[in-house]
This record gives structure tokens, C-alpha cells and sequence, in this order.
């Protein structure tokens, strides 16, 4: 009876995760947060659903009654998260929201099916995280002007990375982590954060070649210390994210075509100076010639994915923990496994999603810092689901990088919610000052004032207009900076002589 019911869940899930991530791409086609909110209420119940499911079937497995327990702990949770998140800030991004959501709940319930002890400590790493990440609006709102803080987010970039390099703790033939006090945490992955908001700032004051070259050598210091660190995936996260940011900000394709023939020299070089490097490559070109020692990590990973074929062998009835550390870099193998790979390509083209939606806002800042933020923070994140699924599937050699909110990792999870909450942050501000431009124009047509004060339009004390008047946006700045009485690029109607 067990079976059968693990069996009619594994095709309701898959059903439910098609439609969740159909909900995503049609809310991306909807100009209208409010009309698309409904569709967004949708996805929330649609999580909320597969979460049930799925942890029932954990408890007939198991029958512990801690599963119940943990399950009631994470819905209250979710719903508390959401809620919260909403009733704080009138103009978040739903669909970021429930996106953080859905990965949260797909990876409670990975992990709770690989150990529930893990899921357990995760967890409570998620409440701390989430509760840090309802707080990043309101100090970003606070604080607006973050780019003067460019050359001191550099600075913390480049001594948290420094500290790695000389006491770090070696795993996996990298240094990527500092113990202290039996705290133990990753610095590259706040240290990425660090990177952008620096690399942006810069980039947004660059106005010649001379300010190009600070900036890149600036960030050229974060990416050798992490050579030197060996960690070479957030090496390359690193490096391709600046690159885009460089070309969005000089528009210039030479930078471009130098970034990726240094990529492609980079690459080279990694080969033939790092041991573990050339271990993991060997395991990706053939994987089979050494399955009990160098190519097992990824075979089993092979194994897993084709044995649960598109629609899964269902939760308990697969050997994901065959595979070493998959609740890390393989985790996407063993959801495959047991959910499906219709499952895990759902949750790719939700991450794809994710990706869309940070490109989008940054169209949407008026200021080039922030627009460059938005970018680097959405390549960041798009290349590490890159490299992780990629690692997976063997289309590219493992890097050893995690899934965001899905993967287990505390470190990891804390970067993660920061980056999306950064991202709401930028979002939930530009709302609202577009929301009190729409205000001021009503208010101003409820007067019987005109949207915007006319250049050539006379003032005097009768006509109701003052010098905080917008000027007309049809008159064109290159005939503002001819006129005598221009003075600045800020510009009021005194100053143009009204």
C-alpha cells in the first residue's frame, strides 16, 4: 500500500512541478506585479502541496514521528517567511519570493530523505538566514548610497580571501574555509557579494581606460588569491561575472574577446599546475576507466540520473547515497533519481527563471551602480547552477560549487539569501519611487497642473508652478547645457532663468 502510494505522489509531483514552473515563465510575461499576484498565490499552494506529499511519504517509510514533527516546524516556517516578507516590504518580487520557497522546500525534503540529521542543522541555518535576509531592504533603503563603500568592500573582499590563503582549512584540495571557534564557514561565498558590490561601484566612476585598469586589477587580487587558495569555481564565478559587468559598462567587444581568451589561457594553466584539477578532468573525459577510484563520484552521479530515468523511481526506492557527498555538489543527481529528471529539469528552468527575473530588474535601475550590481549578483548565480548541474551530468569537469538553497551547505544557504534579498532590495526600492512619481503625477492632475513644468512655459506667482517643478522631458539636455544660465546637470527652473 506504501508502494503504491509513493508511486500515485511520484506523478502528482511531476504534474505539480510542471505547472509551478509554467506559473514562473507566464509571470515573467505579465507587466503588471498586481495582475500576476493571483498566479503567484497559485505557485505558493502549489509548493506548499508537494511539500505535504512528499514528507508523508518520508513518515510511511520511516515512521517516525519526528518527521511530523519537522514537517509542521518548516510549513509554519514558509508560511511565516512569505507572510512576513509581503507585509514588510508592499513591493517585493512574488516571484523571487516563492522561487526561494520552492528551492527551500525541494531541498528540506532531498535532504531530510538523505539525513535527516543534515536537514535538521539546515534548517536552522534557513531561519537564521531568512531572518538576516528580511532585514537587507530596509538597511539597503537606509543606506542607498552603498558605491561610496566601493574601495571598503574591496578591501574585506581581499583580506577575508588573504586570511583563507594563510590559515585556511584545506578540503578537497583547496583552501575554502576558517574555523574559528568552531564556527566553520566559506569565505569566497561572502566574499562574491563583497566582489560585485565593489566591482560595480568602480566600474560605475569609470570614466577612462586608467579607471578600467584599477578596476580590473582590483579584481584581478580577489581572483589570484583564490588561484592560490586553489579554489578554482569561484575563481571562474568570479571572473565571469566582472567580465559581463565590464562589457555591460563599456559596451566595448575587445574586452570581451581578451576576457575569454584569458579564460581559455586560465584554464591551461590550472590544468597543468593543480594535481586535482587533472584528477578531476581525467574523471570527466572517461569516467569509466577508473570507476572504483577517480571516475566513481561521477559514475554513480551517471548511474543515479539514468536509473531514475524522466519520472523517477519515487522517494526510498533509489542508492542515492551511493554517491559521495550528494547532498553537496550531486544533489540535483539524486533528486533525479527518485523524483525524476523532468523534476530536475524543472528546477533548472525555475533557476533559469531566477536568472531572467535579476536581468530584468537591473533594466529597471536608474542607476548604473545598482544596474551593475544586478548583473554581476545574476551572473554569480547563474554560472554556479551552471557548474554544479553541468559537474553533474558530466558536461563539464566537477568544480566542486553547490546548488543555491537546494545544496547543503551553511554557507552556501547564507549567500544565497543575501543575493536574492540585495536583488528584492533594488527591486522593492525602485518600486517605490516609481509608485511616488504615479502619486505626484495624480496629485498634480487632480490640481489641474500638468504632469511636467514646459521649458518655455512662463512662471510667476499666479500660475501655481514653483522651482521644484519637473522640467519638460522633450526638451533636450545638449540645449540645457547651451544655455547661459546652465550651471550643473542638476537643474532647476531658476537656474534657467525663469
Amino acid at each position: 500500500m506504501i508502494n503504491l502510494y509513493i508511486t500515485a505522489t511520484k506523478y502528482i509531483q511531476l504534474l505539480l512541478i510542471v505547472l509551478y514552473t509554467y506559473c514562473n515563465f507566464r509571470f515573467l510575461s505579465i507587466p503588471d506585479q498586481d495582475d500576476a499576484n493571483p498566479l503567484c498565490d497559485w505557485q505558493l499552494r502549489i509548493i506548499l502541496l508537494v511539500h505535504f506529499l512528499m514528507n508523508l511519504t518520508i513518515y510511511l517509510k520511516t515512521g517516525s514521528v519526528e518527521v511530523i514533527v519537522f514537517y509542521g516546524i518548516q510549513l509554519i516556517f514558509f508560511l511565516a517567511y512569505t507572510f512576513l516578507s509581503t507585509y514588510l516590504y508592499r513591493n517585493i518580487n512574488r516571484l523571487l519570493l516563492n522561487n526561494t520557497v520552492f528551492f527551500l522546500a525541494y531541498g528540506m525534503i532531498i535532504l531530510e530523505r538523505l539525513d535527516m540529521s543534515k536537514a535538521i542543522k539546515q534548517f536552522a541555518i534557513i531561519v537564521g538566514s531568512a531572518v538576516i535576509s528580511l532585514a537587507v531592504p530596509y538597511i539597503i533603503d537606509r543606506v542607498w548610497d552603498l558605491v561610496r563603500w566601493r574601495y571598503i568592500f574591496a578591501a574585506i573582499g581581499i583580506i577575508l580571501q588573504g586570511i583563507v590563503l594563510i590559515i585556511g582549512a584545506t578540503s578537497y584540495g583547496a583552501k575554502m574555509s576558517i574555523s574559528i571557534a568552531g564556527f566553520t564557514f566559506q569565505a569566497s561565498e561572502i566574499v562574491k557579494i563583497t566582489f560585485v558590490l565593489a566591482t560595480a561601484g568602480m566600474l560605475s566612476y569609470a570614466e577612462d581606460f586608467k579607471d578600467i585598469c584599477v578596476t580590473s586589477l582590483v579584481a584581478a587580487v580577489h581572483m589570484l588569491i583564490l588561484v592560490l587558495c586553489k579554489d578554482l569555481g569561484a575563481a571562474l564565478i568570479f571572473f565571469i561575472a566582472y567580465l559581463v559587468m565590464l562589457f555591460i559598462s563599456t559596451n566595448n567587444f575587445m574586452y570581451l574577446f581578451l576576457g575569454n581568451v584569458s579564460m581559455c589561457l586560465a584554464a591551461v594553466f590550472s590544468y597543468f599546475s593543480f594535481s586535482h584539477v587533472r584528477t578531476r578532468v581525467f574523471a570527466w573525459m572517461d569516467p569509466w576507466a577508473d570507476m572504483d577510484n577517480k571516475g566513481y563520484q561521477i559514475t554513480q552521479s551517471l548511474f543515479a540520473i539514468g536509473t531514475g530515468g524522466f519520472v523517477g523511481l519515487g522517494l526510498y526506492q533509489g542508492l542515492p547515497n551511493k554517491i559521495p557527498i550528494v547532498e553537496k555538489d550531486f544533489i540535483i543527481s539524486a533528486i533525479s533519481e527518485e523524483m525524476g529528471a523532468l523534476t530536475a529539469i524543472c528546477i533548472v528552468l525555475v533557476c533559469l527563471g531566477c536568472f531572467m527575473q535579476m536581468m530584468l530588474i537591473a533594466t529597471y535601475m536608474e542607476s548604473a551602480f545598482y544596474k551593475y550590481v544586478s548583473v554581476g549578483l545574476a551572473i554569480e548565480y547563474i554560472v554556479q547552477v551552471f557548474l554544479t548541474i553541468g559537474g553533474s551530468i558530466k558536461f563539464i569537469p566537477s568544480t566542486g560549487v553547490t546548488l543555491p538553497f537546494v545544496s547543503y551547505g551553511g554557507s552556501s544557504l547564507v549567500s544565497a539569501f543575501i543575493v536574492f534579498a540585495i536583488i528584492q532590495a533594488l527591486y522593492i526600492i525602485q518600486g517605490n519611487e516609481d509608485e511616488a512619481d504615479e502619486i505626484e503625477v495624480l496629485e498634480r492632475r487632480a490640481a489641474g497642473r500638468p504632469d511636467r513644468l514646459s521649458y518655455d512655459e512662463p512662471l510667476n506667482e499666479d500660475s501655481g508652478y514653483d522651482d521644484t517643478d519637473y522640467i519638460d522631458s522633450d526638451y533636450d539636455m545638449e540645449d540645457i547645457e547651451d544655455d547661459p544660465h546652465y550651471k550643473s546637470e542638476k537643474v532647476s527652473a531658476e537656474d534657467l532663468g525663469f
